[in-house]
């Protein structure tokens, strides 16, 4: 298999003007209310994996039961299960293969959440025949199985996003890729008539209308014309992987680059509307300046590094929020790179500006972080499909 990640064979190194910003780089979430990391330094910890389990076909995604299991999604449409008393189970939890579009690197089952009963699981799909990116309700007891929304995307194969997460409000949030291509071709990212380069909020526990879900009365295009009301947050190129962090409901997202930078964007719980710059903006500097709007206002990402030189593609991971390790990485977000496995860190300062560094390597190949009932990190690699449990030392 190539080493280079999948969400980025598509893509292409284009050269860049930088050039002044069109619009100001909004500061992202701060305030004292944001729960503030441990005070060990950054270049004091060291992370570590220990292999808890193999064998899983291409994993992309890792969500707590709440019964002590993790549920593992794996690209060809299966769902697995791991107990640390047991391991990985022969037997799936559910197989959608049947209805998934997977033959293409970055088509498959992409995401997974859990309703508050564990009864209900929503998945995001590539959908058999037509590769439309799809939100479905799963029954785990029944099998039975319920498509809610879904985007066209069959131009190109690449870009799909796909993680879904029920943030602290309730409401469920849903990355969709720019639609493929190189240097975003569709022009998406800055268009609010489609849902393509967007992470959108839904409430699925109701329904309106001939629609199998309501839109938030307090989204932030709701009443406007001409524009699909599901969005909360634009301008991404492809989100593969966000969280919410479970002490303030701040939002953190890994943006896949084109080439030159990868992104983790961070902003405040109920902050909708934000426009990250895609494909205006890349990263900090500009990549498309016929993409800017002078009147725009762009919120930069508050960690970036050079893909090519230091990674090919980022993985957006989660903060730290267990029991385990609070004493050093507490409030920490961890995050990796698809090719080179390095463990980024990233912290809020009480000022509201960022500290970031290395603590370590994850395997290569990484493609999904989660964490347990207590907050404990796993991570998932992509070949030889391995789980591994994540800890903390202190150099």
């Amino acid at each position: 298999m190539s080493r280079l990640h999948p969400w980025k064979r598509l893509s292409l190194v284009v050269p860049l003007a930088v050039t002044a910003l069109l619009g100001p780089l909004l500061p992202a979430a701060g305030g004292a209310e944001q729960g503030r990391a441990a005070g060990v330094p950054l270049d004091e910890i060291s992370v570590v994996t220990t292999e808890v389990a193999t064998g899983l076909q291409n994993p992309t995604a890792i969500v707590p039961v709440g019964d002590g299991r993790l549920l593992v999604t794996e690209k060809r449409g299966v769902i697995r299960s791991y107990h640390p008393s047991t391991g990985l189970a022969e037997k799936p939890v559910a197989d959608l293969s049947a209805r998934i579009s997977s033959a293409a690197v970055e088509r498959g089952l992409l995401g997974l959440a859990l309703s508050k009963d564990r009864n209900v699981a929503y998945v995001a799909y590539t959908r058999a025949p037509d590769h439309a990116v799809t939100l479905a309700r799963l029954r785990l007891d029944t099998g039975a199985v319920q498509e809610l929304l879904s985007q066209e995307h069959s131009q190109f194969p690449n870009h799909n996003g796909g993680q879904v997460a029920f943030g602290s409000d309730g409401y469920l949030y849903w990355s969709i890729g720019d639609g493929g291509g190189a240097g975003d071709p569709l022009a998406t990212g800055q268009k609010l008539d489609t849902l393509l380069g967007k992470i959108l909020r839904l409430d699925v526990s109701r329904t309106c209308g001939a629609k199998p879900y309501c839109v938030p009365g307090d989204n932030p295009f709701v009443g406007n014309a001409g524009v699909r009301t599901e969005i909360w947050a634009y301008g991404l190129r492809n989100a593969w992987r966000f969280s919410f962090d479970p002490h303030n409901g701040s939002l953190w997202i890994g943006d896949v680059g084109q080439g030159r930078f990868e992104e983790v964007d961070h902003i405040r719980a109920h902050q909708g509307g934000v426009n990250f710059g895609w494909s205006c903006m890349e990263g900090p500097v500009v990549y498309n300046q016929d993409r800017c709007t002078a009147s725009a206002k762009y919120t930069g990402p508050v960690f970036d590094y050079v893909s090519g030189e230091q990674g090919c593609a980022v993985i957006g991971g989660h903060v730290y929020r267990g029991r385990q390790y609070a004493n050093l990485v507490a409030g920490t977000y961890v995050a990796t790179d698809f090719c080179r496995g390095t463990a980024w860190a990233v912290r809020e300062n009480p000022d509201g500006t960022y500290t970031d560094g290395e603590i370590g390597a994850f395997p290569t190949d990484v493609t999904a972080f989660g964490v347990d009932e207590g907050g404990e990190l796993y991570v998932a690699d992509e070949y030889p499909g391995r789980l591994h449990r994540v800890s903390f030392t202190r150099r």
